[in-house]
């Protein structure tokens, strides 16, 4: 069985975000906005069905799914594009593959404790965030 995702989790670290925010043409003004934002996670997770809400002071973005059901994902409010998703459980690791302009597009998040861990990739960048789960 899956990992438990459930739950409202704060930012605690966040390497290599901006390179990440390059990778994906986003522009300076916006990439520097992003950098200082800490952003949470809250997560509700029901079998297959899953959403993440990705919360800011600046701009939040939900994303609700059926796990390994490919659906069209609309990132205006991250870098402008749309891309084909698909979202797999790989061990206790959730995975995302997102097929569009950008080559080698998608995240992975785990659990390790009370720590969320979110990998997010493109075109060979990886930027680290980790969340600590709140009571």
């Amino acid at each position: 069985m899956p990992v438990d995702l459930n739950g409202y989790w704060k930012m605690v670290s966040n390497d290599n975000f901006e390179e990440y925010l390059k990778a994906l043409d986003v522009n300076i003004a916006i990439r520097k906005i992003a950098t200082f934002l800490k952003p949470d996670k809250d997560i509700t997770h029901n079998g297959n069905h899953i959403t993440i809400k990705t919360l800011s002071t600046f701009k939040n973005y939900n994303m609700d799914f059926e796990v390994e059901k490919e659906f069209v994902e609309d990132l205006s409010g991250v870098d402008g594009r749309k891309c084909r998703t698909t979202i797999k459980w790989e061990g206790d690791k959730l995975v995302c593959m997102q097929k569009g302009e950008k080559e080698g597009r998608g995240w992975t998040h785990w659990r390790d404790g009370d720590l969320l861990h979110l990998d997010l990739r493109v075109c060979g960048v990886v930027c680290k965030q980790v969340f600590q789960k709140q009571n």
